[in-house]
C-alpha cells in the first residue's frame, strides 16, 4: 500500500505509520536537510530583519536575474516530489520550470510556470483541483506525486527583461520507491495560429510505457462565434486511427453546449476536483479584442494506458455558412501531463521568447 511507503496517501490510509522522512526545500532551506531550516545570515529579507537577528525571515525568497537559471532543488536520494508551492513574479510565460529525473540530462518537464499551473494567460484565475490549485492572489500548488529513484533536480529559467522574485517551498519524502512507480513528465506547445486544416498537436514522440493523467489548454479565438467543435484523439501503441476519440471540446472537459449558462447566455467559467474552465477573459471593448479561455482536464479516475507510445491531437472547429464545420486559426497553447517510464524522449525545442509571448 501506498501509505507504507511514504508515497502519496488518501483519507482512506492517512493514519498508516510509514517510515518515510518528510523533508522540505525552500530559500530558508536550499537543500532540505534536517534540522538546517531558518538558518540564514543574508537574504532578501535580512535588511527588514536587521533588527531581529538570525531566525527572523532572512532568506524568504530569491532573485533570479535576466538570463539566469536557478537551482530550485537537487535531491539526490530515493523519494516523491509531494507539493510544490510559488508565487513568481514578471511575465509567467517567460518563466520556466524543468524538472531532470535521475540521471537524465534531457528534462521530463519543460514548461511557463504559468501554462504548468494551469494559468496560461498571465492572470490570476482561481483553480480548485485535485491536482492543481491556484489560490489568491498569484499563490500556485501542484500536487501530482513525482517519485525518483536517484536524483530530482529543478531549475527555473527567467528569459524576462527583469529580475523575477521567487517565493517557493517544495515538499517531498525521502523513501523506497516501488518497481511499478513511473516518472513524472509535463511537456508544453504552442501554435499561433494554428495552419488552416490542420490539428493541434497536444503530444507526440512518446516511447515508453505509461499513462496520460491531464491536459491544460490556453485558448485563444480568433474568429467570432462558438470555437470547440473539435475532437480530441488519442492514438495508442501504434494506431493508425485513434483508440480513443472524443465527441467535441467542452465535452472532453467535461462540460456540454458550449460552457453557456443558460441563464446569462454567457461562458460560465467552473473549477472542479477534476475539470475545468476556470478563466474566460473577455473582449474589453478597446483594446482586448480576442476572448481567450484556460480550461482542464485531469485523468485521475481515469488514466489513459499505454504500453510502447503515444500521440494526442484536438481539432480546433467553429462554424461557417450552410451549416458547416469551419477549421479554426487560432492561438493555442498547451500542456500534456503524463508518467511514463525512463528514459523519455528529447522534447521538442521550446519556443523563442517572442513565440512565447502573450500579446
Amino acid at each position: 500500500m501506498a501509505g507504507f511507503n511514504g508515497l502519496g496517501m488518501h483519507l482512506g490510509n492517512l493514519a498508516r505509520l510509514s517510515s518515510a522522512r518528510s523533508r522540505s526545500i525552500s530559500p530558508e532551506n536550499f537543500t532540505g536537510e534536517k534540522g538546517m531550516g531558518g538558518m540564514a545570515t543574508e537574504g532578501t529579507g535580512a535588511d527588514k530583519a536587521r533588527d531581529l537577528g538570525p531566525g527572523w525571515k532572512i532568506s524568504p525568497s530569491v532573485r533570479i536575474s535576466p538570463g539566469e537559471t536557478f537551482t530550485l532543488a537537487d535531491i539526490r536520494e530515493p523519494g516523491a516530489i509531494q507539493h510544490i508551492w510559488m508565487t513568481p513574479t514578471g511575465p509567467w510565460r517567460f518563466s520556466i520550470l524543468r524538472i531532470y529525473w535521475d540521471d537524465c540530462e534531457v528534462p521530463s518537464v519543460e514548461c511557463p510556470v504559468g501554462d504548468f499551473f494551469a494559468c496560461g494567460w498571465g492572470k490570476f484565475a482561481q483553480v480548485s483541483s485535485l491536482a492543481v490549485c491556484v489560490n489568491p492572489g498569484s499563490g500556485f500548488n501542484c500536487y501530482w506525486e513525482m517519485p525518483f529513484r536517484k536524483r530530482c533536480r529543478m531549475t527555473m529559467t527567467n528569459l524576462g527583461d527583469e529580475a523575477m522574485t521567487l517565493y517557493y517551498q517544495i515538499d517531498y519524502t525521502l523513501t523506497e520507491v516501488p518497481d511499478d512507480a513511473a516518472y513524472f513528465h509535463a511537456q508544453f506547445r504552442r501554435v499561433n495560429p494554428l495552419p488552416y486544416k490542420q490539428v493541434y498537436t497536444i503530444l507526440d514522440g512518446v516511447k515508453g510505457r505509461g499513462h496520460y493523467v491531464g491536459t491544460y489548454m490556453a485558448w485563444g479565438v480568433n474568429n467570432t462565434g462558438w470555437w470547440g467543435e473539435g475532437e480530441i484523439k488519442f492514438y495508442l501503441d501504434g494506431d493508425e486511427y485513434p483508440t480513443i476519440c472524443g465527441t467535441g471540446t467542452e465535452d472532453y472537459f467535461c462540460g456540454s453546449y458550449n460552457f453557456e449558462n443558460r441563464e446569462t447566455r454567457q461562458y460560465q467559467e467552473f473549477t472542479t476536483p477534476y475539470s475545468g474552465l476556470p478563466q474566460v477573459i473577455r473582449p474589453d471593448g478597446l483594446y482586448q479584442s480576442q476572448q481567450r479561455f484556460g480550461l482542464y482536464r485531469w485523468h485521475i479516475m481515469d488514466p489513459i494506458r499505454f504500453e510502447q507510445d503515444l500521440r494526442v491531437t484536438i481539432q480546433a472547429l467553429g462554424w461557417r455558412s450552410g451549416g458547416r464545420y469551419l477549421p479554426l486559426q487560432d492561438d493555442i497553447a498547451s500542456v500534456a501531463y503524463w508518467y511514463q517510464t525512463l528514459p523519455p524522449a528529447p522534447f521538442p525545442p521550446l519556443p523563442d521568447r517572442d513565440y512565447l509571448e502573450i500579446i
